[in-house]
């Protein structure tokens, strides 16, 4: 029979897979010998069962009754009893932490009977009738789909009635009164009964943990975090242990370090007489972790042990749920704490000075996305005028966006293209849509282990939490603070690094790890802060560790000092299309529309130096390193204008008897002409060049005489013109026959060798299949992967995206758009078959990759596997793009890593 259920004392931290990541770290923590309530896991096995089935499988429910009879016997306690009944807790816990499953349930096991028989037992009245209220509205939300907000309704309206300001202050009469409110919403609702038999509850909550693998939020989580749909979610049932017993109780959550800034030492918060839900609902607000220290001076020194200990065996921040019953303290899960990029890179690089970690491995605790956050700029706010608002900094960052009171209006609103700041006085689970879309989260309670805290930290997006001093009034969709009203729909900044909130848009300025980048990544001054400290160190490891080269995509002179700042080893693409805009656009009309070849070369003629001007400058920004020019590559349609406007001009002068300009209508002429129904599959490339006399020759011939000119002046340029859009190497060999004639034309003119490598772009699928061929005569392949996926997939990037890829996305068609990271089962095949092809007619070929996809960390990762000499991007991923090239290689000799 297929073993589903194990218990805690059965597994271990390697086990995650089987056992989720909450269940493993339960029985690591048993195996360790840290106070851990008994319980038992159904394992992922069991969930991929009953999601195909859709049905338990057979043997499960026997194999529960035999976990749970087992722990009656261990407790001395029967779920159900009358007199102190076992009653149980069941967790969803999936592989990885995903805040879009199921909320725990709590208290299963009481009813109407054993309530009473818990109430029996001296001090534990109000206890009993607490604990039960607990039980329907988390069995009645979560199990039997009652709209969690009609409890909330009906406890508001007691409290306002007793007037008190939290359920601490209800006494036992009001508890039952709210019992028998709560039976009845769920039979209002429902049409059923509160179930009274504990086995029926428990089998219960076992199926809502397995349907809310594939529920709403967990789906919207997956695919924001790129987790796979068929890893199944784990159920942890586990004996209850009690922080609502009164002033000697109470439920915490605890980092080893500051999850928000990587300060180190324990950080957390802690709420008296209290279940572990109320700590992370954020319905109270909790008081920090130090205030332990007074209440329960035994308790605190135990867990700060505790919380040392984890940290080493983990070898990581340990994020811990704890739970104080009567002055006993149990650890109720650990796991390795979510946390924001600065938190990131300080605790790695800190791990690695204090020798808990080696520094390749501190490479794997961060990342490029990471990385990314910490370049975002950040608010000047100064002379802005003081704060309207001022809370907990939950997860840091500077976010602008109109107000928004829920999250269906978040959604709704991001899809229309605008920026949101979701407004609650708390988040919960059913939060998670307008969570992803908004740009910031903002509460009036709660801390930094609330739920908006630890889902936003999670995201990377920016959260401010416990704002007091706001009134949030989501019925009439405002806030008020400072005795300013805000309205949805207003715009207002939130700071989620100062924990401040501001009227209007705040204006931005560079983060100080970009001013770092921006200095061209010296060594930091002993002011600086922790985390540009950390940056550095990690940044110096990843430079030591890469293989693969990163050159920066640059088409000016300005982009290429900014690149070279920023750490580039050369360009990997220099689009000289670009240089043809703006001003010189007339020029490029003059040639377009010469009629001869004469009136041709004057065009080009006139093209030449300012395309010298700008190769020399580019060639002196980046002197001593390569420089890969392309030829010009996009159709000529981009270079005139529009074909209807022009229409529309000339048949405007004729309608009113005027003769049409004569410029106009060569230009009608020439458009209509040259009109193509797909220009990206037409007259582009390396066909353009040979079809378009002398082009080729006047680019070759600027960037030879620029050449020259710095190498007169002393510089070391170090050239590589490439051939775009090959699809045949008869193609290539024509275009590098005219461009060796040039080069050596300017070689005898100016008595300075000029010689340089001639490549290609590998951007279309019949040159991948054909590589070996093509390497003949090409010195160097960049892959062009943005025309590569375009080609192979049949999309027009600009066309598609917007149509039907958030469709595509939402039915898993993709799970990440195939132009932000590269597709490996097709556009990746492509890539190791012209790798692999090149390579073989021509050993030790440089190959690179030019396209965006050279900036994108997962891409990076598979570029380095497939044996790639460099990578290259937009200047501002350049940092990027050397952090996970040095993680690429570190994880090549790396141990599996069982966080």
């Amino acid at each position: 029979m297929t073993r589903y259920v194990y218990d805690f004392t059965q597994g271990g931290r390697e086990m995650a897979d089987l056992l989720g990541g909450k269940g493993a770290n339960l029985a690591e923590m048993v195996r360790m010998g840290l106070p851990v309530p008994p319980g038992f896991t159904i394992s992922t096995r069991a969930c991929r069962a009953y999601l195909t089935a859709g049905a338990l499988p057979a043997g499960l429910e026997e194999q529960i009754a035999e976990h749970l009879a087992a722990l009656e016997r261990s407790t001395g306690r029967r779920l159900g009893q009358v007199d102190d009944p076992l009653l149980l807790s069941v967790r969803s816990g999936a592989r990885f932490s995903m805040p879009g499953m199921m909320d725990t349930i709590l208290d299963i096991g009481l009813n109407d009977l054993s309530v009473l028989g818990l109430a029996r037992v001296p001090g534990r009245e109000r206890f009993a009738w607490d604990s039960y209220r607990r039980l329907v509205q988390m069995f009645g939300s979560t199990v039997m789909g009652v709209d969690s907000t009609l409890f909330e309704k009906v406890l508001a309206t007691i409290k306002r009635e007793h007037e008190v300001a939290d359920d601490t202050g209800l006494d036992v009469c009001d508890l039952i009164r709210l019992v028998e409110s709560y039976k009845d919403l769920v039979r209002e609702q429902t049409g059923e009964e509160f179930p009274q038999d504990p086995a029926e509850q428990l089998r219960r909550a076992v199926l809502a943990v397995f349907d809310s693998w594939n529920g709403e939020r967990a789906r919207i989580y997956r695919r924001r975090e790129h987790i796979a749909d068929d890893l199944g979610t784990a159920v942890n049932i586990q004996t209850m242990v009690f922080g609502n017993c009164g002033p000697d109780s109470g439920s915490g959550v605890a980092f080893t370090r500051d999850p928000a800034s990587g300060h180190p030492g324990s950080y957390g918060d802690y709420l008296v007489n209290a279940q572990g839900e109320d700590v992370v609902a954020g319905i109270r607000n909790t008081v920090p972790l130090q205030e332990l220290e007074r209440l329960d001076p035994r308790s605190h020194a135990q867990l700060c042990g505790y919380l040392r200990t984890l940290e080493t065996h983990y070898r990581d921040v340990c994020d811990i749920e704890f739970t104080i019953e009567r002055g006993t303290l149990w650890m109720l899960q650990t796991r390795v704490a979510k946390r924001t990029a600065q938190a990131a890179f300080r605790v790695a690089a800190e791990l690695a000075d204090e020798k808990l970690i080696s520094p390749t491995e501190a490479l794997g605790r961060v990342s490029g996305d990471a990385l990314s956050r910490l370049m975002f700029p950040r608010f000047a706010t100064h002379g802005v005028g003081d704060p309207i608002a001022r809370g907990v900094p939950a997860s840091p960052g500077a976010a602008v966006g109109v107000a928004v009171f829920t999250s269906a209006e978040a959604v709704r609103r991001a899809l229309d293209g605008e920026s949101v700041v979701l407004v609650r006085p708390e988040t919960n689970p059913d939060d998670l849509p307008g969570m992803v879309a908004a740009q910031a989260v903002l509460t009036s309670r709660g801390g930094k282990t609330s739920h908006a805290a630890v889902v936003a930290r999670g995201m990377g997006t920016v959260c401010v939490c416990g704002a007091e001093g706001l009134t949030v009034d989501v019925g009439e969709r405002r806030f008020t603070a400072a005795g300013t009203t805000v309205n949805e729909g207003e715009v207002i900044s939130v700071d989620g690094s100062e924990g401040t909130v501001y009227l209007g848009s705040a204006p931005l300025v560079d983060s100080e790890v970009m001013r770092y980048f921006e200095s061209g990544g010296q060594e930091p001054t002993a002011d600086a802060s922790p985390v540009v400290g950390a940056v550095h160190r990690l940044m110096e490891q990843a430079d030591a560790t890469r293989r693969l080269d990163v050159r920066a995509n640059a088409d000016t002179p300005q982009d290429a000092l900014r690149a070279r700042r920023f750490g580039a080893r050369g360009i990997g693409l220099c689009r000289t299309e670009h240089m043809f805009l703006g001003e010189r656009r007339p020029l490029v009309e003059a040639m377009i529309l010469a009629e001869t070849d004469a009136a041709r070369s004057e065009a080009l003629a006139a093209l030449l130096p300012l395309q010298r001007e700008d190769f020399t400058g580019i060639l002196a920004a980046m002197d001593g390193l390569p420089v890969t020019i392309r030829l010009l590559d996009p159709p000529l349609h981009e270079f005139l204008p529009d074909h209807t406007t022009l229409a529309v001009r000339v048949a405007e002068r004729a309608a009113l008897g005027q003769v049409p300009d004569a410029r106009d209508t060569a230009l009608l002429a020439a458009v209509t002409r040259m009109h193509e129904e797909n220009p990206m599959l037409g007259l582009r490339g390396v066909r353009l060049g040979l079809v378009v006399p002398g082009l080729v020759a006047m680019q070759v011939r600027a960037l030879a005489e620029a050449v020259a000119e710095r190498k007169r002046a002393g510089g070391d340029p170090r050239p590589e013109i490439m051939v775009p859009l090959v699809d045949a190497v008869e193609e290539l060999r024509l275009v590098r026959a005219e461009v060796e004639a040039v080069l050596t034309e300017v070689s005898q003119e100016t008595g300075i060798d000029v010689g340089c490598p001639v490549g290609t772009m590998i951007e279309l699928p019949r040159a991948a299949l054909t590589a070996d061929r093509i390497a003949e005569d090409a010195d160097f392949f960049s892959l062009g992967t943005n025309d590569l996926t375009q080609t192979t997939w049949g999309f027009s990037r600009d066309d598609v995206e917007a149509a039907f890829f958030s469709t595509y996305l939402d039915k898993g068609v993709f799970q990440v758009s195939p132009f932000e990271t590269i597709d490996r089962d097709g556009v990746g095949r492509l890539v190791r078959i012209a790798v692999t092809e090149g390579r073989r007619t021509r050993p030790g070929l440089q190959i690179g990759v030019c396209g965006e996809h050279g900036g994108d960390p997962a891409s990076v990762h598979f570029f380095h596997d497939v044996g790639l000499d460099y990578v290259s991007c937009s200047p501002f991923r350049v940092p990027v793009a050397r952090l996970e090239a040095g993680r690429a290689a570190a994880s090549d000799a790396a141990p599996s890593d069982d966080r």
